[in-house]
């Protein structure tokens, strides 16, 4: 998957779960644009605008990490956090220092596109 944040193309692999099945789906269709926000100093957040089915298992996140939250919510984590959530995958060769550069602080919109 590509995820582009402003002038940034970045990829990511997903993992196999029915969860990254409809948003391969989603992507297929069209690309998915979200506006993220700032969450507890660990991720950006932003809302699909579709509920995918869940997966959620206790994870303690890294840095990279994509997250499926409450069935509807895109999450990327640039620090850990302990929870239930459905791991969506994990960006490709980037540091944290890196990633936090990239996201910046506050509002982001981060755009999600299939892979050709």
């Amino acid at each position: 998957m590509k995820i582009t944040v402003g002038s940034r193309v970045l990829t990511a692999t997903l993992v196999q779960n029915s969860s990254t099945e409809a948003l391969k789906e989603m992507l297929k269709a069209d690309s998915i644009s979200i506006q993220m926000h700032d969450y507890g100093n660990m991720e950006k957040v932003g809302g699909l605008g579709k509920n995918l089915p869940t997966n959620d298992e206790r994870i303690t996140t890294v840095s990279g990490d994509l997250i499926l939250y409450q069935g509807n919510s895109f999450v990327i984590y640039y620090a850990p956090n302990t929870w239930s959530f459905t791991r969506l995958g994990r960006i490709n060769g980037v540091t944290q220092a890196e990633l936090k550069q990239i996201l910046g602080a506050g509002d982001v919109t981060v755009i999600l596109e299939a892979m050709e």
